[in-house]
């Protein structure tokens, strides 16, 4: 089930608040920068950034993942790991609301997310 129209409101607002934070200098964007997108009940955040060897091609690269559980009204967080999977954040495996879930990525006190 897809996160409702009122809810994507403000998970918009409040991604848009935390990439304009993090985002890299504009003159750096076309080299790294980072952006997220909604699917279905999850937020995914990813690093955009041109192949090495064919800068032509621009590439993204999870991150960082939350989804919502209307059941229980809270969000998992989720880390990708090397094995290019995702994996439960164990610190703090769930949050109650979307400004907790860009806190711990910001802050990124276990360096999961960018390391």
């Amino acid at each position: 089930m897809a996160i409702d129209i009122l809810q994507t409101l403000d998970v918009i607002e409040e991604m848009e608040n935390f990439i304009s934070r993090k985002r890299p200098p504009e003159y750096l964007r076309n080299q790294l920068d980072i952006g997220y997108k909604i699917e279905d009940q999850s937020i995914i955040i990813f690093e955009i950034r041109p192949q090495w060897n064919k800068p032509e091609i621009i590439l993204e690269h999870p991150f960082a993942k939350t989804t919502f559980v209307k059941a229980k009204n809270n969000w998992k967080v989720f880390w990708m790991r090397a094995d290019l999977r995702w994996h439960s954040y164990s610190p703090k495996p769930t949050v109650s609301n979307l400004q907790e879930f860009t806190k711990l990525v910001e802050e990124d006190k276990h360096h999961c997310f960018l390391g």
